[in-house]
């Protein structure tokens, strides 16, 4: 044993409560490629991992990536590969092995024996930053049966007292392994979790009704994972949603109230952050969270333009935006931290994607640009109606103004003409008034 391992041991055994979150877990990344072609994206992806496991509270010390054409069945990345990085770990007092992909679990059984550390795949490691930031109700219930569905298939027994019942005389166990005991316990609690979902969902299906019926156009922000949605929500809104430098720190919606340049009131939400390959755990656990960003007018996908590489995180923000339907909805591109990025870099981007906007939700420089265009954006959704309103209803002129776009208004013999864009809750409201 190290003197390093000596001195993590005595502290464990001494610890106060307090102690305990200055012990830093180290850790070893491994990530696999197929072909040069894949090498630049692993590397990134790499990149990720090293961010992700840090925001777990672990410190990346070492990685290893491994050209691969084939997955070892057994351990992934081949017993030769895995001697050598067992010596690696020793070498870096390394305390838990982390994959940059998913590990079957027979991979990792057989991993923690050769390393005699955790193991642990980047689904789990997902999952447990997830744990560490979900606040809601919904988001904890969301979390745990994700967390649930990945354990299952991986529950193992401990020796001869949780194997599998004899089938001969003096082999029977008793009526029922604790292996068995487990599985049985946790699909009564999965199914308990999933009941606690569909009435969570429906509260939330109700409460997207209700902003569907408003006179309100309902906006989302969505983006790759600490690209600044939260921080632009807050520049725009006044609101003080926690903002943290780390991946996946807010996961719970947060609708808030923006009154436009124009006088207009909009409903934002904020949403969880996509990331590449989210694990499909998490993609089934948070559908109806997720399905916030399906429900609305219209969506503002927030990029990090200070990303080594803008286009993958796009992609696989699109990549997400399909799989709850959300691909066809009207959206409006806007590159943030801009504070962050050279002029020359940022010129770029803009003539690559010419209807994006840009902005720093962090100093406020394009924000009232950005406004502006989402207020031409979302009243481009609206129905142009025409109007004839009587003389004593002035009341339904300013109304018209103050809640739409008034292009044309003129005054006859009956009373004013007035042509206006409104939302479709606003036509309702007005229909009376509607020139036949």
């Amino acid at each position: 044993m190290s003197k390093r391992h000596e001195e993590r041991q005595r502290r464990t055994l001494t610890a106060t409560e307090t102690d305990f979150d200055v012990i830093q877990q180290r850790a070893l990344l491994v990530g696999t490629y197929a072909n040069k072609v894949e090498l630049e994206d692993a590397e990134l992806s790499m990149t990720e991992l090293a961010l992700l496991t840090e925001t777990a509270g672990a410190l990346p010390v070492a990685s290893e990536l491994q050209h691969r054409t084939t997955v070892h069945p057994a351990t992934f990345i081949g017993k030769g590969k895995a001697e050598e990085l067992r010596q690696l770990a020793l070498a870096e007092d390394i305390d838990v092995v982390i994959f940059d992909d998913e590990l079957s679990p027979k991979q990792q059984r057989n991993l923690e024996d050769i390393f005699k550390v955790d193991v642990v795949d980047r689904v789990a490691l997902i999952l447990d930053i997830f744990a560490q930031h979900a606040r809601s109700q919904e988001g904890m219930v969301q979390v745990e049966l994700a967390q649930l569905r990945y354990r299952l298939p991986r529950l193992r027994g401990r020796g001869l007292q949780l194997s599998q019942q004899g089938a001969g005389i003096g082999t029977r166990g008793p009526g029922e392994t604790q292996l068995e005991v487990d599985r049985r316990r946790i699909l009564r609690k999965v199914r308990n979790l999933e009941a606690d979902l569909v009435r969570l969902g429906r509260t939330r299906s109700n409460q997207r009704k209700a902003r569907r019926s408003s006179e309100f156009h309902t906006v989302a922000l969505v983006g790759y994972t600490n690209s600044g949605k939260s921080t632009l929500l807050n520049r725009i809104t006044g609101s003080d949603v926690l903002v943290e430098n780390q991946l996946f720190s807010t996961l719970d919606p947060t609708t808030r109230r923006l009154v436009m340049p124009g006088g207009e009131t909009v409903l934002v939400s904020d949403t969880v952050g996509f990331v590449r390959r989210l694990p499909h755990q998490l993609v089934e656990a948070f559908r109806s969270t997720l399905e916030e960003a399906a429900e609305v007018d219209f969506l503002v996908h927030v990029i990090d333009a200070s990303a080594v590489d803008v286009e993958r995180p796009i992609a696989a923000v699109e990549t997400v935006l399909r799989s709850i339907g959300a691909e066809e909805l009207p959206q409006l591109l806007v590159f943030n931290k801009t504070d962050l990025v050279d002029p020359l870099d940022l010129k770029g981007l803009l003539v690559q994607h010419r209807d994006a906007v840009a902005v720093s939700a962090a100093t406020g420089d394009g924000v009232a640009e950005f406004l502006e265009r989402l207020g031409d954006e979302l009243r481009a959704l609206d129905r142009v109606v025409e109007f004839m309103v009587p003389y004593d209803r002035g009341d339904v002129v300013a109304a018209l103004h103050r809640e739409g776009e008034v292009l044309v208004e003129v005054h006859g013999e009956q009373g004013t003409r007035v042509q206006a864009r409104l939302p479709e809750a606003g036509v309702a409201r007005f229909q009376q008034f509607i020139a036949v």
